[in-house]
């Protein structure tokens, strides 16, 4: 390609970018569902969703240290079961959906006090045009008590985590018979409640692999609005995204304490996608990685460096986590599946619905973005590179005041690999998205300083 089809130059004043918005130039707008995703949107059915959360909850007890041969209860019937089902999804998929069982030996660590097989169960959905694209979702099937170490007690687990799964496996029910242009992973992982185990080993082998993950999404936690205790019930999912990247390295530390970018990590820029969806719920996008003292399997994708986000319930009542099943004065202690709501987990898997697809069936995110700093200028210029996917059509340059906490302004500026803007890097924070012929957009990437 000439180097003239691959260079835009844009002026935007000062005064412009401060001036109020004016038509073609808001960077958000609540992007509606159409065509295939509203069908998808349509199929998701809270029955199903809770005939996977009561099937989960009858195998007495899922720790992770329980049985792995009874049939009928332990992880390793629940396993089992999840498993098959997904086959069963899979075998009307075409031959594009594939199901694995990832086991490995967990050596002896905290919390896993003999070395112990975990498994997660994986289904992929190949993607049609860029396959070597990857979208993951996630839930955790194990469960426990009150002592983390109790594996003979029951273990409903029924909002943590079997509502997770039970999202999951319904979506690869409803999408294997779709055709995504990038794969997309549904996986029920274990081990999260003794230590993430089963999901740091999923994003390990992907790292080893050099998968492009473009992002992760943990649903844990997801099984109701109503808190049970006297709050009024929400319709609407919180969606934890990190600021600064777990992974950032020292120099990458280094650069950003000089100018700034606390806001502009990959994770904060998926929620900043996912919040511009018309979704089936009201996303609650909260700039923390994850609640005090908790964390769950968007971790494990976190440390690798891979853009990851966690669902989860609006308002958590704790006697129903992480407790063993009782009544103590008065009050009703357990994680039992009566305290579910199956239309409100209908819905997280509608939002889930709604990201995936969508980040899908857009271009990738850009990669290699880079704003030049090679010499001092009011003006700014920014280069990426080119995408692949055949229908593309450009690139935007979005942009924000320092003190904003989401993008204000766009510019579309074609299919190009390098712009120069007159408006000064000093100033604003800038990042760049890819545009299909359709009008899909792609979350934006901040630039990294380069010589």
């Amino acid at each position: 390609m000439a180097k003239s089809t691959r260079r835009a130059f844009l002026t935007v004043s000062a005064a412009a970018a401060a001036a109020p918005l004016v038509a073609g130039e808001a960077a958000r707008a609540s992007v509606v569902p159409k065509g295939e995703l509203r069908a998808i949107l349509r199929e998701i059915d809270a029955r199903r969703i809770e005939a996977i959360v009561r099937k989960l909850v009858s195998f007495g007890t899922r720790h992770t240290l329980s049985s792995q041969d009874d049939p009928v209860r332990g992880i390793g019937a629940a396993r089992d079961w999840i498993f098959a089902e997904l086959q069963r999804y899979a075998a009307r998929s075409g031959g594009r959906m594939s199901v694995e069982l990832q086991s490995f030996v967990q050596p002896v660590s905290p919390r896993v006090p003999a070395p112990t097989t975990i498994t997660n169960v994986i289904a992929t959905l190949r993607g049609s045009v860029t396959p070597e694209r990857i979208y993951v979702v996630t839930g955790h099937y194990d469960s426990r008590v009150t002592d983390v170490m109790d594996a003979v007690k029951d273990a409903p687990g029924a909002d943590d985590d079997a509502s997770g799964v039970a999202v999951i496996m319904e979506l690869a029910r409803v999408l294997a018979t779709r055709r995504p242009e990038a794969t997309i992973v549904f996986a029920a992982v274990a081990g999260e409640e003794q230590g993430l185990y089963g999901s740091d080993h999923m994003a390990q082998v992907y790292k080893d692999r050099g998968a492009d993950i473009q992002a992760m999404f943990s649903n844990d936690i997801v099984g109701t609005g109503d808190a049970h205790d006297g709050t009024p019930p929400s319709r609407s999912v919180r969606l934890f995204v990190e600021g600064v990247p777990t992974s950032e390295t020292a120099a990458e530390a280094t650069t950003r304490k000089s100018v700034g970018g606390e806001n502009d990590g990959p994770s904060r820029q998926l929620g900043r996608f996912v919040g511009d969806l018309r979704t089936d719920l009201d996303v609650r996008l909260i700039w923390r990685r994850d609640r005090y003292l908790r964390g769950s399997d968007h971790i494990s994708f976190l440390l690798r460096g891979y853009p990851a986000a966690r669902f989860t319930e609006p308002r958590e009542n704790f006697a129903h986590e992480h407790q063993d099943v009782r009544v103590e004065n008065g009050v009703q202690y357990g994680d039992l599946v009566e305290f579910c709501d199956f239309r409100y987990i209908a819905g997280v898997a509608r939002t889930n619905a709604s990201a995936l697809w969508s980040l899908a069936q857009a271009p990738g995110t850009p990669k290699g973005v880079v704003i030049d700093t090679t010499q001092l200028t009011n003006a700014t210029t920014l280069r990426w590179q080119l995408g692949t996917e055949p229908d593309l059509a450009g690139y935007e340059v979005v942009w924000r005041e320092t003190t904003a906490s989401d993008w204000q302004h766009s510019r579309a500026v074609g299919k190009v690999s390098e712009v120069t803007i007159d408006l000064s890097k000093d100033n604003v924070f800038f990042g760049v998205r890819a545009v299909d012929t359709d009008g899909n957009r792609s979350p934006a990437a901040a630039p990294n300083p380069s010589s």
